[in-house]
């Protein structure tokens, strides 16, 4: 089924956050929370990707793993160490055989390649994993999103020049507290107005957190036609806003059941919202009569201002 970013009366689609943990943590990208969201009717599910010193690529968020009592770097551990200190976790391949023909992946990758081999896009563990969820999925089933502008550059290069028609997103509302204040406003400024990074990275999609959405990543989304994804959206309140038909693509939620029931519920015209969203012009098609009114109002104006330059009326 092709991707349709934004049209009248489309409900939004649903991503489960980390699989669909909910708040249990530990139930990250974990097998229990795959199947629990598959079994939900969900649309996507999102799974962070992580790369360990051997090549092997597994479902993790953190950056780092407990083993034996130390916090290490999981990419500096090959994959029997991981698989030892994290022994519920998923490797992205069985992640990709199990969506297939269920659900589609949300790939958000948590790795990045050397800087020299951006050079060259093929060669990146981007476009690695990229390429792998391809040979698994249908490119309409996939879409990649990351925090770095080059990643998205490397994929969407190698993906225009293999023919891959996928979307990837630049995601935007990385943490900045660790940066020093006037860091942080610039790093806020080219998330709210994030035209320039758009433009360089050529990413297809717009990933904002919520805040960063409602300060004006949604609007540029909106007024480019690019598509939008909210991220994370768990309270009732904001699944209300970010699910209304038209307001955004895609929304993920570590609550995935709930996002649908909401779902559900504004296209069964609760809170006061109705079954199906206009497009503005098709709102203006219904109320013909302020068209009019309008319309005279405009036209007697111009009268009056040409008559007044010629000399005709008195102001």
């Amino acid at each position: 089924m092709p991707i349709h970013p934004r049209l009248p009366g489309r409900p939004v689609l649903v991503s489960a956050h980390r699989c669909g943990a909910g708040d249990d943590r530990s139930l990250e990208n974990t097998r229990p929370a795959l199947e629990a969201a598959l079994a939900s009717g969900v649309d996507f599910v999102e799974v962070d990707v992580r790369r360990c010193a051997d090549g092997t690529l597994v479902c993790f968020h953190d950056e780092r793993v407990t083993l034996q009592g130390r916090r290490v770097r999981l990419e500096s551990l090959d994959y029997a160490a991981f698989a030892a200190a994290a022994p519920q976790h998923l490797l992205f391949e069985d992640v990709l055989r199990l969506l297939a023909g269920r659900a589609r992946a949300h790939v958000d990758l948590k790795l990045t390649s050397l800087a020299s081999s951006y050079a060259d896009p093929a060669s990146t563990h981007e476009v690695a994993v990229t390429r792998l969820a391809l040979e698994h999925l249908r490119p309409a089933d996939v879409i990649v999103t990351t925090l770095v502008d080059e990643s998205v550059r490397a994929v969407r290069d190698w993906a225009d020049a293999h023919g891959h028609d996928i979307l990837v997103g630049l995601s935007l509302g990385r943490p900045v507290t660790e940066l020093p204040w006037w860091r942080q406003v610039a790093a806020r400024l080219s998330e709210i107005r994030p035209a320039r990074r758009i433009r360089a990275s050529r990413a297809n999609l717009v990933v904002a957190q919520y805040t960063v959405a409602r300060l004006g990543a949604a609007s540029f989304a909106r007024r480019h036609g690019i598509p939008l994804l909210v991220w994370t959206v768990d309270s009732e309140r904001g699944l209300r806003r970010w699910l209304r038909p038209g307001r955004a693509w895609l929304v993920t939620s570590n609550h995935p059941d709930r996002a649908l029931a909401v779902r559900d519920a504004h296209r069964g015209g609760r809170y006061g919202i109705g079954a199906r969203w206009l497009h503005p012009e098709e709102r203006v098609a219904l109320r013909p009569h302020r068209v009019r009114r309008r319309r005279r109002t405009t036209v007697a104006r111009g009268a009056r201002a040409r008559g007044l330059r010629a000399g005709r009326i008195d102001p």
